[in-house]
């Protein structure tokens, strides 16, 4: 009985979702909307309501991981309100989304809060008729809406977020009867016109259709009602027709184009859409070669009658857009978990590389460790499965169930529960890079649009794990070269306590030239050091460890001079990379620091008793500009129990963000932070500045804290 109160309880908190999402259409004046639910253990958002356009439209981005450059993705992890208003808009700021959606409109992303936490994200799309900014006050209440939600979701119980979106009607029922008699009048009217006349709803599914209407396309009402003219019309079922409906659907413009009924019937379809539906009207065409006066007749290009739909099309070309962005062998295992799984309905992955004539897995998702393991391993010429087949030959093969898997590999069904299977030889330049194996937990069928697009997909997922192996390999190096360049260890120094922590950027080579240091000099005396040197790779990598020996030579005398002569060094070296660096110089016995700045962020400061505050420097020129340009010193007393945060500047900047209120905002939250370890209070530090863990820059950070009395 509390399992069925529960499920009625999700079902009527769904119903709700399903309401203020349509509500937020109408109050904004939107054509379309969708909500996105947080999915904490994907990391990812979740399209789980739609209204205004059909699913397929949305089919690419049912699932949007957090970290992807898209704008709901943006809206949660900035927790601001992204606007794009308009088509040059979008190709600008998301150029992948833009390959994938060609359509005139406007969008809003915005984060949708509830009182303790973000929920996910309301995303609003206008027709192209809309003004391409949007005013404060049309701003504020997008924001508004979105607050509304998240608190809605908050009260209501846990909605999972489903396999396909729920569609929702943005119009609201209506109960009042009709008279018909109005509706016949129309229906004779219609029917007494010489021109057809069709009604779509916003799914493409007919819904009206008129007796001449009947007679112009060759079937009857009866046949065409609750099906889409490019489904039940074979004439229609090209990539251009349906792609125009797309465009009526998104866009709301007025669209029409000419198509051909064999032999030699050719119409004109005009689409006016609204938030209602489209409607249709069909008139006859001329011949092939001129055009109605005022008409921009397009005809169908020589595309086969089974072209690949265009959803297909756009499909393909936002995950090629996609993979462009994974960088190493993980990010390409992600991807394809993430999104080419879903997009085709799959449940199962096996990705492997062909390294020493075998086939090494490289990731897998939806399989046990065992499978995994007998897979692991397999030469490149097995015949326990169709992959080594498939990559000597570099022909896919597809399997619809178990039975045609047994016809030809009997022993490969046993390997797992899957009842389905796609093998995509990987191969570049006639060389196998890898395989990669989708399963499905069900029989399915692959239809000829399928085979295409995956077989399409094969190549460049081919050469996405090449280039990510490779990157691998690279990135390896350099990650040592850097290990071994930053401190093991911090020296213990009586009166002092010291922590430090170096991030990678979350997406990228995984290396950069941060670094920090701490020097000890005599038994009161230390240096603490911390740097950025230009760039993310192997150079900036090694010139890091040129600086801090350059550093460690000059330490011993005033922080002015070390920063001098370590500017020389770079000078010397010929390098084309310059370097930031704070250079303190602490003496524990007076209780006082003496600083130096080539160009580095200040460092905060909090003292007992006393508000925390931004150490007010005069920051000299980067290092290897010119070492005769002058670093000044500062100097600062440090009483009993003063914290210094020393850091780089990947903690303060970030795209969209201004760097001064982050530097204050951290001051405050160092100063809240008092009397907690200095462990703590980093990783603290780092939370409130990076909630989402998303880095877009290498960060080091370095803490100190003098005894207390």
């Amino acid at each position: 009985m509390a399992s069925l109160i529960d499920r009625q309880r999700q079902q009527d908190d769904a119903g709700l979702l399903d309401d203020a999402l349509a509500d937020a259409v109408r109050r904004t004046g939107a054509s379309a909307g969708g909500v996105y639910l947080w999915d904490e253990s994907a990391q990812a958002l979740g399209l789980t309501v739609l209204c205004g356009v059909p699913v397929e439209v949305a089919w690419p981005w049912r699932r949007v991981p957090l970290g992807s450059p898209v704008p709901v993705s943006d809206a949660v992890r900035e927790d601001r309100l992204v606007w794009v208003g308009s088509q040059d808009d979008l190709a600008r700021a998301y150029p992948r989304a833009a390959a994938s959606l060609p359509y005139r409109f406007a969008l809003a992303a915005a984060p949708m809060h509830g009182r303790k936490r973000c929920r996910g994200a309301l995303m609003l799309l206008w027709p192209a008729s809309h003004p391409a900014d949007a005013t404060r006050r049309e701003r504020s209440h997008i924001a508004a809406v979105a607050r509304r939600i998240g608190r809605l979701l908050e009260d209501s119980a846990p909605q999972a977020v489903p396999a396909e979106p729920r569609l929702t009607s943005v119009a609201p029922a209506d109960d009042h009867p009709r008279d018909d008699r109005p509706f016949h009048a129309a229906m004779d009217y219609l029917d007494r016109l010489p021109e057809g006349a069709l009604g779509l709803d916003l799914e493409g599914r007919i819904t009206f259709v008129t007796g001449p209407t009947e007679s112009m396309l060759g079937l009857d009402a009866g046949r065409l009602r609750g099906t889409r003219p490019w489904q039940s019309l074979p004439w229609l079922d090209t990539s251009s027709a349906e792609d125009d409906y797309r465009t009526a659907v998104i866009s709301r413009d007025p669209v029409e184009f000419t198509a051909l009924r064999p032999p030699d019937d050719w119409l004109h379809f005009r689409l006016y859409p609204d938030a209602g539906g489209i409607s249709v009207r069909i008139t006859h065409a001329p011949e092939p070669g001129t055009t109605q006066p005022g008409a921009t007749a397009r005809f169908p290009s020589s595309a086969p009658p089974h072209a690949a739909r265009s959803g297909r099309l756009y499909q393909l070309v936002h995950l090629a857009a996609a993979l462009t962005e994974t960088v190493g062998v993980r990010d390409v295992v992600e991807f394809l978990t993430h999104q080419v799984l879903p997009a085709f309905g799959a449940d199962g992955l096996v990705l492997s590389a062909a390294d020493a004539g075998r086939l090494k897995i490289t990731g897998h998702h939806g399989y046990d460790q065992h499978t995994i393991d007998r897979l692991d391993g397999l030469p490149l010429d097995t015949d326990l499965t169709p992959a080594g087949h498939a990559l000597s030959h570099g022909i896919p093969s597809f399997f619809a169930s178990p039975r045609d898997m047994a016809l030809h590999y009997p022993r490969a069904p046993r390997i797992s529960d899957k009842q389905a299977w796609a093998f995509l030889p990987l191969i570049v330049s006639d060389r196998p890079v890898g395989c990669c194996i989708l399963s499905y937990a069900r029989p399915h069928t692959f239809d000829a649009d399928e085979r295409a697009v995956l077989t399409s997909l094969a190549g460049l997922i081919a050469q996405a794990l090449d280039r990510a192996r490779l990157y691998d390999t690279a990135r390896d190096l350099a990650r040592g070269l850097q290990q071994t360049l930053l401190p093991r260890r911090l020296p213990a120094l009586p009166g002092l306590e010291t922590a430090a922590r170096y991030l990678p950027a979350s997406h990228g080579m995984d290396v950069g030239g941060d670094f920090y240091d701490v020097i000890r000099i005599g038994p009161s005396t230390v240096a603490a050091v911390i740097g950025d040197v230009q760039g993310h790779n192997v150079a900036a990598a090694a010139l890091m460890g040129q600086v801090r020996t350059a550093i460690h030579t000059a330490t011993g005398n005033a922080p002015s001079q070390v920063l001098a002569r370590t500017s020389q060094v770079l000078v010397d070296l010929d390098s084309d990379l310059l370097v930031s660096c704070l250079y303190a110089y602490i003496d524990l016995a007076r209780h006082e620091a003496v600083m130096a700045s080539a160009g580095h962020p200040p460092p905060l400061i909090h003292q007992p008793g006393r508000s925390p505050r931004v150490v007010e420097l005069d920051p000299g020129p980067l290092l290897g500009i010119d070492p005769g340009l002058a670093h000044p010193d500062t100097t600062l007393t440090l009483a009993p129990g003063t914290t210094l945060a020393l850091f780089t500047d990947g903690l303060i900047e970030t795209p969209g963000t201004d760097a001064d209120q982050v530097l204050h905002s951290l001051a405050q939250e160092l100063g809240r932070l008092d009397g907690r370890t200095l462990e703590y209070t980093l990783g603290a530090l780092l939370q409130h500045a990076r909630p989402t863990a998303h880095y877009t820059d290498d960060i080091a950070m370095l803490l100190l804290r003098t005894a207390a009395r």
